[in-house]
């Protein structure tokens, strides 16, 4: 009671909008309960954030003489001559006769037969909204929206009304659209005391968005469509614009309360740095490599905690950088560590950085789950001593067990495949100082993604192939022209090239999966039969599948038939073809992965993609851009269009990207005016605490603690 008395706005506006949508006139517990469950609608913000997916245009009347083929819908003024009903149990139906000055049509039920004939006035005027169907010769409209017609409104239902999304359980149980709709107006009447203003008067006005209620009243049921579109911009940056402001506050507060340990690195002198470039370095680096190591000895320098993301295209050359920035950390006392998702993976880069470590006298180990006990306990040990400076491994290094002397920096590979989490266990490994942690991807994130999900991160790119990579050539084939392929991977095969075949795996059915590469294996078998063939799949053991890879690295092997095992696996310069069987089932972030893993030698490489005639416009665009372009961000920006921000992020990170009504796709333009907004009032006003932020700082205090999305009504 006296913390009402103390603060009552603001308690009743939490107490309005999570007020139980059971309590909403004609809800009630039943029909509550299946709202909850089928669209996550729980209470009345939930009603009024749930936005409709498109309007409908109520101003436009048909006449009957007027419907053709292939209408998405049509709105008719008339009267219900008679009706029956005809059929019996499940082939049950009603008809009702619709006619107007131009003609009849049938209007037709299914389902709630008895309520409908019941509630149906002959010989009475009605409005019918529906999608009409052509049928032996007639039209009729299936299950339409009707309500009687009312002379005095200048037009029933009129103007443009919202359409969302429903499931079948809803309409089984007769909610549709216009419940919905319902539900909606009648929390809209009842929120105009509650509903406060979220952003700044001086953010409202630079941008020209219209107000928050205005907003919530247009996007539901706007009067025209200018003012849906104005909605639709408010509430898109509103949204965007909190999730911007959380990542760069947390961004903030990293930079302010956490210190990282600091290193230096002298030009002069015999460091472990300065002996690697002057002696052992394999090869020059291109200036997106040097640009990048700049950035990150910026960070690492700095005294504060690096928290970097490295974007860089198969074989662009991140490992290489990543040790580098490993030996910034040892010369200056500390160790290093790189975590990769696979054993496969992590056993590679353990291999590529142990010839560089051995040559400077560095002691680097590997662990993984198939790491022998006496060997771990040997790893641990050197670990917690200092004498061992540089770990590779797999999940295994989030142990507990895995206690180092002093870890400076933690390498994380293919970071979309590990859990915020498991990135935070790895900071809690130095007691003292967070280690600095750089995160390495292959996947190219397109910009907007990139803004999102990793928007409390610094971001480098290297956006340049080492000298000497020539592009892969890529083609597209259909399964007809497949002895021709095989002639041209014989050409190679004659040249001392291996080639990659890549089957894809079939969701449904893991023996399906193996029958499709086994019965790929046998026919490349047949066809190739002087050569020999390693086989790589998800069923066999990890001892298995290395075997083979290293059969086929060391070309006693000169055809790999594999699944996408080998996505993220191997470097086998020699390789210098990928075929890939069924391309159209693949999304585009694994085909441009796959690709990746030719192309790594001197010699021109080619991925051949193999489909069958018949794709669907999607598969098409997928494989059209493959043989378009090389560019991994340009495939990424493709990829994001076709799949949505949600595919392509899974789900590590669904409290990001728990977006109600703003696209990543599509709106790229007010993502940056979001994010623009969200710096400048950081950068003067960093604790929110001047008058003008106080609707900023009013909304994020309102919401629920477990809320991930500042950009929700509290």
């Amino acid at each position: 009671m006296m913390q009402t008395e103390t603060i009552p706005s603001q308690n009743v506006r939490r107490s309005f909008f999570d007020t139980k949508i059971e309590f909403l006139k004609g809800v009630g517990p039943q029909k509550a309960a299946i709202l909850n469950t089928e669209l996550r609608i729980f209470t009345y913000g939930d009603v009024i954030q749930y936005y409709p997916f498109r309007h409908e245009d109520r101003t436009k009347f048909y006449t009957i003489r007027e419907m053709y083929e292939g209408m998405p819908y049509v709105q008719i003024r008339g009267k219900v001559d008679y009706v029956e009903e005809t059929g019996e149990g499940s082939k049950k139906r009603l008809i009702a006769y619709f006619v107007d000055s131009t003609g009849e049509i049938e209007l037709l039920w299914f389902q709630g037969i008895q309520w409908q004939a019941k509630n149906l006035k002959v010989k009475q005027e009605y409005v019918i909204f529906g999608k009409p169907q052509f049928f032996n010769g007639k039209y009729s409209v299936l299950h339409p929206e009707m309500e009687l017609y009312d002379p005095k409104a200048v037009q029933p239902s009129g103007g443009l009304q919202p359409v969302y999304n429903l499931t079948e359980k809803l309409r089984k149980k007769f909610v549709g659209s216009k419940q919905i709709g319902q539900m909606v107006r009648q929390v809209l009447d009842q929120a105009g005391n509650h509903l406060r203003e979220t952003l700044p008067e001086n953010i409202i006005q630079h941008r020209q968005l219209i107000s928050k209620l205005e907003a919530m009243e247009s996007i539901h049921f706007p009067k025209t469509v200018h003012a849906l579109e104005q909605a639709k911009n408010r509430l898109k940056f509103e949204e965007l614009f909190y999730i911007q402001l959380k990542l760069l506050k947390q961004k903030l507060i990293r930079k302010v309360e956490f210190p990282g340990q600091i290193f230096k690195n002298s030009p002069e002198g015999d460091t472990f740095l300065n002996v690697f470039y002057r002696k052992h370095i394999p090869f020059d680096l291109t200036d997106a490599q040097k640009k990048v190591i700049r950035e990150i000895y910026r960070d690492m320098s700095s005294g504060k905690q690096m928290n970097r993301l490295l974007q860089g295209d198969v074989g662009s050359g991140k490992t290489i950088v990543a040790f580098i920035c490993m030996l910034m950390a040892i010369d200056n006392g500390a160790q290093a560590c790189m975590m990769a998702p696979t054993e496969i993976l992590a056993d590679q880069h353990y291999n590529g950085l142990k010839q560089f470590a051995d040559m400077l006298g560095i002691r680097i180990g590997c662990l993984t789950g198939s790491t022998r006990a006496a060997a771990r306990r040997d790893i641990h040990q050197q670990l917690q001593l200092g004498m061992m400076k540089i770990l590779v491994g797999t999940h295994a290094l989030l142990e507990d067990v895995v206690q180092f002397k002093n870890l400076g920096l933690a390498v994380i590979d293919e970071q979309h495949r590990f859990g915020v989490a498991q990135r935070a266990r790895l900071w809690q490994k130095n007691d003292s100082t967070p280690p600095h942690v750089l995160v390495m991807t292959a996947t190219p994130i397109p910009r907007t993604l990139a803004m999102t999900l990793y928007g409390d991160l610094d971001v480098s790119v290297i956006d340049q192939l080492p000298a000497g990579r020539k592009p892969i050539k890529t083609v597209h084939r259909y399964d007809a022209h497949r002895l021709r392929v095989f002639g041209f991977m014989r050409e190679q095969l004659q040249l001392g090239r291996q080639v990659y075949i890549v089957y894809p795996l079939i969701e449904e059915s893991e023996k399906m999966s193996y029958k499709n590469l086994m019965d790929g294996y046998e026919s490349i078998a047949r066809a190739f039969p002087e050569y020999q063939i390693s086989i790589v799949h998800g069923s066999m053991n990890s001892g298995d599948k290395d075997y083979e890879m290293q059969r086929f690295l060391k070309h006693e092997t000169h055809i790999m038939v594999a699944t996408t095992v080998i996505e993220v696996g191997v470097n086998v310069p020699n390789a210098s073809v990928m075929v890939i069987e069924s391309a159209e089932k693949f999304g585009l972030a694994q085909l441009h992965q796959l690709r990746g893993r030719v192309g790594r030698g001197a010699e021109q490489s080619y991925c051949v993609l193999m489909t069958d005639y018949k794709l669907s416009k999607e598969a098409r665009t997928r494989i059209e851009t493959m043989v378009r372009t090389t560019d991994g961000f340009e495939i990424s920006e493709v990829d994001l269009q076709l799949r949505g921000p949600g595919d392509l992020s899974g789900t590590q990170q669904s409290g990001v990207l728990d977006l109600l009504i703003a696209d990543l796709a599509k709106d790229q333009y007010i993502l940056q005016e979001a994010r623009d907004a969200a710096t400048q009032v950081l950068e003067a006003d960093p604790d929110l605490s001047s008058p003008q932020n106080q609707p900023i700082r009013r909304h994020i205090e309102s919401l629920r603690k477990e809320e991930t999305n500042w950009s929700r009504i509290s």
